[in-house]
């Protein structure tokens, strides 16, 4: 009788242990059998089981079952963007957590894991597409702890964070990327923009002078650098950022116009010329180049008239003419830009008021007249 009693207790014992794992073995079932809907089904009940939600074999199971789904063209549709590959990531996980990385379903979830890593990424894809930046941002930050070491997670998730004007959020992934020593012009650069926003004059400048260690024939870091030493006043160090700019960029018209008035500033007037003169030779269009051309020898043609206008009756006779007629030339020669200038910008009184004074003194008066009429508005 005892006998017998033990055996009972072993059957219900046996059904019990039957009972309990028969959720995870439909699940297999389905699962071979492509049913992966009844499959799901099946192992979502397992995991909520007190007999079988603590066991490796469970979580592993669901983790399979839904990254099946995730790749599959029919299943896939049934679950919204990033749910399976997100479920089958925590699934792996808790595997690996009850099964420790050295055991049975441990190794096999880490593996599996590795496969989700361009599956995440994806999602992210997706969900930036779909302006979802929230939900991108986590399936990035899903293949981040997936690939530690790969940047293109954390750079992705920084450009959503950008989309989602969370600056804080894209300060942080490419804080990680720099610490991962990664560079690029466009983490600079975004960077940058964000420490304008935040008026973080010492952060930019300091992300500035990185990205020209890290990129120093980069247009845009040496035009920006160039821009504050002008901005500063240290022209004289702006003379060779420009010359460097230059070479980079040879037949930008605009530099060249800028290394001339920089030249001006400095007092050197052959360089200032020769500078202004190679960016009209590179666009003819350029109105700066135009008008401080113009300017550069109606200066010196006022000069030449100021300095006879003092001069005695004696030696005005004596060489007071020759001085002005050398003048008269370099008005001569200021005409064609100024009134390119004025082709260029037909309301500027910048030039309107130098180019009559020119005519006046070309004895051009007719045209003199035209202008000064244009300037009382008649």
């Amino acid at each position: 009788m005892k006998k017998l009693v033990l055996t009972l207790v072993a059957a219900a014992a046996l059904t019990s242990a039957s009972a309990q794992n028969s959720a995870v073995n439909n699940a297999l079932l389905y699962q071979k059998q492509g049913t992966l809907d009844k499959a799901r089904t099946e192992i979502d009940k397992a995991i909520t089981n007190d007999k079988t939600k603590d066991k490796a074999k469970t979580w592993y199971t669901r983790g399979e079952i839904y990254d099946a789904m995730t790749s599959n063209p029919i299943y896939g549709k049934t679950l919204k963007a990033g749910e399976g590959m997100n479920i089958a990531y925590e699934s792996y996980q808790k595997a690996i957590q009850l099964d420790g990385k050295d055991g049975e379903f441990g190794k096999q979830a880490a593996a599996k894991m590795q496969g989700l890593y361009g599956l995440a990424l994806n999602a992210g894809v997706e969900n930036y597409n779909a302006k979802n930046y929230a939900e991108a941002i986590k399936s990035y930050e899903m293949a981040q702890q997936m690939n530690p070491q790969d940047t293109t997670a954390y750079l992705y998730a920084a450009y959503a964070s950008l989309a989602n004007e969370n600056t804080a959020g894209a300060k942080q992934y490419y804080g990680k990327l720099m610490a991962m020593n990664y560079k690029s012009p466009t983490m600079y650069s975004q960077l940058m923009q964000i420490a304008r926003q935040e008026n973080n004059t010492n952060e930019y400048n300091k992300l500035l002078q990185s990205g020209l260690q890290a990129y120093p024939n980069n247009k845009t870091f040496v035009l920006e650098d160039l821009n504050q030493l002008i901005t500063a006043g240290k022209d004289k160090e702006a003379i060779s950022k420009l010359q460097h700019a230059i070479e980079l960029d040879p037949k930008n018209s605009n530099l060249q116009s800028v290394l001339g008035s920089v030249y001006d500033k400095l007092k050197q007037p052959e360089q200032a010329e020769a500078a202004y003169k190679k960016a009209i030779e590179l666009d003819a269009n350029n109105f700066d180049a135009q008008y401080n051309l113009g300017v550069y020898y109606y200066n010196k043609a006022a000069e030449l008239y100021t300095k006879a206008s003092k001069m005695d009756l004696a030696t005005y006779q004596k060489s007071g003419k020759a001085l002005e007629a050398n003048g008269k030339k370099y008005f001569q020669q200021s005409l064609p830009y100024f009134e390119k200038a004025l082709e260029l910008q037909p309301n500027e009184k910048g030039v309107i008021v130098p180019l009559q004074k020119v005519y006046v003194r070309l004895g051009r008066n007719a045209d003199a007249d035209r202008l000064n009429a244009k300037l009382e508005g008649k």
